[in-house]
């Protein structure tokens, strides 16, 4: 059995690396959610900015954060524009996105 600890030793290497990886693609994945959350709760904000859903702009976006399984972590409202970020955890890693809705930037 010469070659067991060497076998041993690369399987080791190989669920390490596999767990890494697996820890690193599933952060990956909750940044993207949370920029899909991020958007949703900015368009839904500037929804109610424009008073086509009732309820303060960031009440609203906070709601839609909610739903979506994220905690609403800042949203301000500068004339026509919201900008909102929004949090979550995978892994014990914390994530933030942030999105804006408004007219486009001249």
């Amino acid at each position: 059995m010469a070659g067991a600890p060497l076998v041993v030793g690369l399987l080791a290497v190989v669920a390490l690396g596999g767990g890494g990886m697996t820890l690193a693609s599933t952060a990956l994945a909750e940044s993207q959610r949370l920029a899909g959350v991020a958007d949703a709760a900015a368009l839904g904000g500037g929804d109610a900015l424009l008073g086509w859903v009732p309820g303060p702009p960031c009440a609203v976006a906070e709601r839609v954060a909610e739903a979506n399984g994220a905690g609403l972590s800042g949203c301000r409202v500068e004339g026509l524009e919201i900008v909102v970020s929004v949090s979550g955890t995978t892994a014990g890693i914390p994530v933030q996105r942030s999105a804006r809705a408004g007219p486009p930037r001249s």
